[in-house]
């Protein structure tokens, strides 16, 4: 036997030395219910020891681990579903929009309404006439604002004053989607803006926000811009 550290080591011989012992005095360590129940174990018989307590434990710390996994994924799919629904619910309202004027205001209150938003607009780079309640950004804005070759941008750096006006000030992360609408593709923006940093972000999934850009671009192309 040997002292490291402060802590006792057995070297082989003790070790078996020490076995042997335990065997020789195993009806002794039976009886002996407090160092029984200190090693997680529970007499049952004279001959039985049952692993009982120190088992359930572990099966009880497993099941514990399997339920909070289970229940991560039951949210996480009801979240889906949610928000799946109130996303066709948004585009069915836009759907009926009776002007582009209309279509504006409509996603702005669908998107505070349903998914609690700061705000929700449209765009047009200014290279003709805009609608009545959309925002104008200069030519090239698109680009500069998402990116030459972008579809999208998630996150803090999507957050843009031309696009949220004084909202800018309580929006802290936005998602922001390219449109281009009739026949020569003029460039536009669709834009959500969340009070929540974590609202979106850079490593979210765009496709829900696409599908209603997409609903967008389909909807305005039903009505010419005035000149």
């Amino acid at each position: 036997m040997s002292t490291e550290g402060g802590m006792t080591t057995l070297d082989l011989d003790n070790w078996q030395a020490l076995r042997r012992h335990l065997i020789d005095h195993a009806d002794d360590i039976v009886r002996d219910k407090a160092l029984l129940e200190a090693l997680g174990l529970q007499p049952k018989s004279r001959h039985l020891i049952d692993f009982g307590p120190a088992a359930l434990s572990r099966l009880e710390a497993r099941a514990l681990k399997d339920f909070d996994v289970r229940r991560q994924l039951e949210m996480t799919a009801k979240a889906n579903f949610d928000a799946q629904s109130q996303t066709h619910g948004l585009c069915l309202a836009l759907m009926e929009a009776r002007n582009h004027s209309d279509l504006a205001r409509r996603l702005q209150e669908e998107a505070r309404n349903r998914f609690g938003l700061v705000a929700a607009t449209l765009s047009l780079e200014d290279t003709a006439p805009v609608p009545l309640g959309w925002k104008t950004l200069d030519y090239g804005g698109v680009d500069y604002i998402i990116g030459e070759t972008g579809l999208s941008l998630l996150g803090p750096d999507a957050v843009c004053r031309v696009l949220f006006d004084d909202d800018v000030k309580r929006v802290k992360s936005a998602a922001v989607l390219r449109i281009a609408l009739w026949r020569e593709g003029r460039p536009g923006l669709v834009a959500f803006g969340s009070s929540d940093y974590d609202g979106f972000s850079p490593d979210m999934g765009a496709e829900l926000v696409a599908f209603v850009a997409r609903v967008v671009e389909r909807v305005a192309d039903r009505w010419p811009v005035l000149s």
